[in-house]
């Protein structure tokens, strides 16, 4: 398509524009002519930022900004791309759309764009429940972005998203879970909706619940995200609150809500067992390290867990690296000499300063005690 013709398209587009963009096409039709490349993407970028050029994206694309693609920032493409992409009229068009952009970047020097480009196909395939597409191009992403030494955040934050949502798509929630978090890191929350922060905090939450792998919560409890919990879901995060430090009696408390959820309905005796562990755990880590000799009887009071379930239980703690210790059966006596580190609330660091006072007065104790005693030996 010669100049001409690129100038007669920009004209029918301005009859075609509202008001307040008419600036933005005469801007296009003078970068254009004077070969401006990056001042003419910035202004298309700021024109498909308008939702009221959403009807004219798609014709942009393919008929003007095809025409100088490979002269511009290959990233910034990609994002004219997708933008553009949201007017195809269904996924089908859309995959299609995407593939050939995906494949457009595919160079040497350009290698974050495709995989920018590669996360937007792979959405479009786990839209179209084509799970197995979906994996390969996320697993063809993952081993380029493995490859760099940097890359811009948004590219990260397409990968994690999308990766996200195909393994919660698989029912997979410790890597939905890791993926998810991954996500939010990459990005600024106040760009999600609330509505957005809501549902992403509430199936973290779940997926944290439900998880076989997941038993420490501390870097989703220190997360921003949660505070989208309040109303009728305001139950998960003080149920998560709950399993940190091991609150069996708050976890009575709501376990009611676990019904209003299949997924955590179908999950309850795991979840419970989890919430034993937890009590476990806790139980240790309140104890100094002197004091972590516990018989079964006082683990089972302090997990409401029968004493003849008490070896089970710890089994499963030292298999799952939640503690570290030596079991005595003879003596019903466990021997703790570890407990997974762990975030505390304002309640357990309380215990803990609690515990400091004491150690920093027996250390006085020990050093009166010492210079009492021996005061012929230290006597000058």
């Amino acid at each position: 398509m010669n100049v001409d013709t690129i100038a007669d398209f920009l004209a029918d587009q301005r009859d075609e524009t509202p008001d307040e963009l008419q600036y933005l096409i005469i801007q296009f039709e003078n970068f254009w002519e004077r070969k401006l490349w990056h001042q003419l993407t910035d202004a298309l970028i700021e024109f498909f930022a308008n939702p009221k050029s959403e009807p004219q994206r798609l014709k942009f694309y393919k008929v003007f900004i095809l025409k100088f693609a490979d002269k511009i920032n290959q990233l910034k493409l990609v994002d004219l791309g997708l933008k553009a992409a949201t007017q195809c009229k269904d996924d089908q068009e859309r995959l299609s759309f995407l593939t050939d952009l995906a494949k457009k970047v595919d160079n040497e020097n350009s290698q974050d764009a495709f995989v920018y480009a590669l996360a937007a196909v792979a959405r479009v395939e786990l839209n179209l429940r084509d799970l197995e597409a979906s994996r390969r191009d996320l697993d063809k992403a993952e081993r380029i972005l493995d490859s760099f030494d940097s890359v811009e955040t948004k590219v990260h934050a397409a990968f994690y998203q999308v990766n996200a949502d195909y393994y919660q798509a698989k029912a997979d929630f410790a890597s939905y879970y890791r993926n998810a978090l991954l996500y939010l890191a990459c990005i600024d929350l106040s760009s999600l909706s609330p509505d957005e922060r809501r549902a992403r905090a509430y199936d973290l939450g779940i997926a944290a619940l439900v998880s076989d792998s997941i038993y420490n919560f501390g870097e989703l409890l220190q997360h921003p995200i949660l505070a989208a919990l309040t109303g009728d879901v305001a139950w998960l995060q003080e149920l998560l609150i709950a399993f940190n430090r091991g609150d069996l009696a708050a976890y009575d408390v709501l376990s009611g809500h676990i019904s209003s959820n299949s997924l955590l309905k179908d999950h309850l005796e795991d979840i419970r067992q989890k919430i034993y562990l937890a009590a476990l755990t806790e139980s240790v880590f309140r104890r100094p390290p002197h004091q972590r000799a516990m018989s079964f009887g006082t683990i089972s009071a302090d997990t409401k867990v029968r004493k003849d379930e008490i070896e089970h239980l710890v089994m499963k703690a030292l298999s799952l690296g939640l503690v570290r210790g030596t079991i005595d059966e003879v003596d019903e006596l466990v021997n703790f000499t570890w407990v997974q580190p762990r975030v505390l609330d304002m309640a357990q660091i309380a215990s803990m300063s609690q515990r400091l006072g004491e150690w920093g007065e027996n250390v006085n104790k020990l050093g009166n005690w010492i210079e009492a005693t021996g005061q012929d030996i230290w006597a000058p």
